[in-house]
């Protein structure tokens, strides 16, 4: 296929909660949707940046400069066989990797709709359903916490995932495992909150029954958490630390975790995410797909991905309605049962882009004819 056109969009689109992570508090998604066209065929990427360098280095703004001044030159007017093909094309730039997501993951969905295949099918995933989880923020009280706990698990959310911080840890996981018992699936997310000087707290949460503490320590560190690890029963999982397969590998050879999150923004795109997936499944670690509070096509995205057989734990991939009012997928991504969705069979993603409220949450636009 030919790249004819590749399009931006940024939108910003309201949450209908504030969502708090130890590093910040958003209300809004704000973020750039990628299309790529070739013979009368779309497919769709999303950015999974945020506003704020504070996940990671990317923002909003470096990602559209990224694909306005780089990424776009580089692949529009491209004859392309098959989209692991992007990947290699886009290797001599460093980092930028939700940046580079986003275009990868745009071909993608185009080669599986020129193929009549489904993206999990292209991907080589086998699963029909995904059980999924729910993350909660961190919220002004424990007891707001433990309300939210309490819905979800009405909801049937197989896997309840709390963000933590110095201070808001220790008696709000108690509190949970009070409410629920222990055999409520539980971890806990720190998005780099501690130090190595709090083994001590994270050393606590072992008497909890944790499936997991994820990303505990520094957002770039692997050695320290080698350490930490050989220090807890529970299961340490690495996300923000792990950008390339060689991160994986190394990590996995320092028994830096037992578990790992894949996002495919964080990772560069789905070609790498499919080769961390298959590098865990050798070496016996565990995966599962975290979010970024996507909108409809990052969430198809993390699905297809999620259908590869590794991913044995539920991901952070809830329904459109945990986080939108409206979702810019038709129809709206819905559990077919209490926790589970179902892998979409249709060609690409699977669901249909709402062009006309993509147009109305719009806020820039940018087109490149090859």
């Amino acid at each position: 296929m030919k790249i004819e056109k590749i399009e931006l969009r940024q939108v910003q689109v309201p949450l209908k909660a504030p969502f708090e992570t130890s590093f910040g508090r958003m209300d809004k998604k704000d973020c750039v949707i990628v299309s790529v066209h070739s013979d009368g065929m779309i497919g769709y990427g999303e950015s999974v940046a945020f506003s704020a360098p504070f996940y990671n280095e990317e923002t909003t703004e470096t990602i559209w400069y990224m694909l306005e001044h780089y990424l776009i030159p580089a692949v529009v007017g491209r004859e392309v066989t098959n989209p692991e093909e992007i990947s290699g094309v886009l290797a001599p730039i460093r980092r930028n990797h939700m940046a580079i997501a986003a275009i990868e993951t745009a071909v993608w969905d185009l080669y599986a709709k020129q193929n009549g295949i489904s993206l999990a099918h292209a991907l080589g995933g086998k699963k029909q359903e995904i059980e999924v989880g729910v993350s909660i923020g961190i919220e002004p009280t424990i007891e707001l916490v433990v309300q939210n706990v309490e819905r979800f698990l009405e909801q049937g959310y197989k896997r309840i995932k709390v963000k933590i911080k110095p201070g808001f840890d220790i008696h709000l996981v108690e509190a949970i495992r009070k409410r629920f018992g222990e055999d409520v699936p539980l971890m806990v997310d720190a998005n780099s909150a501690y130090t190595l000087q709090d083994v001590h707290i994270l050393k606590e949460l072992d008497n909890y029954n944790l499936m997991m503490i994820e990303q505990p320590l520094a957002h770039d560190d692997i050695i320290e958490h080698a350490e930490l690890q050989r220090e807890l029963r529970t299961p340490v999982c690495l996300d923000e630390s792990i950008h390339t397969l060689a991160d994986a590998r190394h990590a996995i050879d320092l028994g830096s975790c037992r578990i790992m999150n894949i996002k495919i923004g964080r990772v560069g795109g789905l070609t790498n995410a499919r080769k961390i997936h298959d590098l865990c499944m050798q070496r016996g670690i565990s995966v599962w797909c975290g979010g970024m509070l996507e909108l409809g096509i990052g969430r198809l995205h993390n699905i297809a991905l999620s259908s590869l057989s590794n991913f044995a734990i539920p991901g952070d991939v809830s329904a459109s309605k945990r986080f939108w009012e409206q979702d810019i997928v038709d129809p709206g991504i819905e559990m077919i049962r209490p926790g589970v969705l179902a892998v979409p069979n249709n060609a690409g993603i699977g669901h249909e882009v709402r062009e006309q409220s993509l147009e109305q949450l719009t806020t820039r636009k940018l087109t490149r004819h090859a």
